[in-house]
């Protein structure tokens, strides 16, 4: 040690004083010579690099020595091989095929509305009842018409059959009684337009129009039906995930509204990417078994579009880069006890989610890294890992 500390100060002594030779940095510069400054730039960088040759051994010596080191304190992280999933946060919404309001499709008084908001009925129930205008009673006569001439054409066949009478009688029975029945037909799908029936089962949300009021098609609608059974979300993805979302694909869906959370399936991926937002639609079934999912409730999705298995995952926030923008790591290596040495290690990084990130490259399984405390830290140091407490 104490030849360490006076080759140290030979070269402090060299360039502040100079040597012999060549006179002080002072009397250099002042005799304005070119080559005896230069001479003496080359002597002064020689002695810097014997003053930091020296201080290396000088830390090496320190290190040796001090029984008091106060080494970098750092928690630790082991890389195991696991599972990583990866989704995509996108926000929908509640939709249902079976969610309609009920028009009426004649003109005349509501004269009865037969169901209450909140009642379940089935498919083909009568919900309601317009005033026909006397058209029944026409109905009946037209009908009463009809039974007539069918009569008259059966009789005149049968004279017909039996070479009795003309052709022209014949076809004439037959034309009449069938353009009677046409006309029965027309006037009952009119008059079956004054009755209102359940178009699906489901059921009844709304009441709009009360009865005793006068309605019209096209006008005002008479009631909403629902059936909350075959819900699905609907969403709009950004068109770089066309290839990674298909259907069957797996979805977390979250209703913040109700607090609540089920697992759905893709069951259907639009072919049309919306030239505004370059997104395209995608629809996921969700149970509804207590009927709390309601039309246009909002929903959150955690769409997975990436697995793996046996990936190697760390926390995002150890990473550090460097000016080139590589992204490095500290490995622990040569551990004794709660001290060891750190490298830094090159990685490649893949796709990351909630705090966590996939090395591609640059990691083993096993492998100790430095969590925190590794901002200050630089290849080949020497630290001292924390206890887990």
């Amino acid at each position: 040690m104490k030849n360490i500390f006076s080759l140290l100060t030979l070269a402090l002594l060299i360039v502040s004083c100079g040597s012999p030779e060549t006179g002080s940095v002072e009397e250099v510069i002042a005799s304005k010579d070119i080559e005896k400054i230069r001479a003496k730039k080359t002597e002064v960088l020689k002695s810097y690099d014997s003053i930091g040759a020296v201080l290396t051994r000088l830390d090496l010596a320190i290190d040796e020595n001090d029984t008091l080191k106060k080494l970098p304190l750092v928690t630790t992280y082991t890389v195991n091989d696991t599972l990583f999933e990866h989704f995509v946060d996108i926000q929908g919404n509640v939709e249902t095929n079976q969610n309609i309001l009920i028009y009426p499709e004649y003109q005349g008084l509501l004269t009865r509305v037969y169901v209450t908001e909140g009642q379940k009925v089935s498919k083909g129930q009568l919900l309601a009842k317009v005033d026909d205008g006397g058209l029944s009673s026409q109905v009946a006569q037209m009908e009463t018409q009809y039974e007539l001439a069918k009569t008259t054409f059966e009789r005149q066949e049968r004279l017909w059959n039996q070479k009795i009478g003309s052709e022209i009688q014949y076809l004439q029975a037959k034309s009449n009684m069938e353009g009677l029945a046409s006309s029965v037909n027309q006037m009952k799908a009119q008059l079956g337009r004054t009755t209102v029936r359940a178009p699906f089962s489901g059921e009844i949300d709304e009441i709009i129009t009360e009865q005793g009021q006068v309605v019209a098609p096209g006008g005002q609608a008479l009631m909403r039906i629902v059936n909350l059974n075959n819900m699905f979300v609907k969403a709009s993805v950004p068109e770089t995930y066309l290839g990674s979302i298909k259907k069957g694909t797996l979805v977390n869906v979250t209703f913040p509204a109700i607090n609540s959370k089920v697992e759905g399936k893709v069951k259907n991926v639009g072919n049309y990417i919306n030239p505004n937002n370059r997104t395209f639609d995608i629809e996921i079934d969700v149970p509804n078994k207590d009927n709390t999912i309601k039309p246009n409730l909002v929903a959150k999705l955690e769409i997975n579009d990436y697995s793996k298995e046996g990936a190697m995952l760390i926390p995002a926030n150890v990473i550090q880069e460097n000016s080139k923008g590589e992204k490095f790591v500290f490995v622990v290596s040569e551990m004794e006890n709660d001290e060891a040495v750190v490298t830094k290690k090159q990685i490649e990084t893949g796709l990351k989610y909630d705090g966590e990130i996939e090395v591609i490259s640059g990691l083993e399984s096993g492998d100790t890294i430095v969590r925190e405390g590794a901002l200050t830290l630089k290849d080949g140091a020497k630290i001292k890992i924390k206890s887990a407490k």
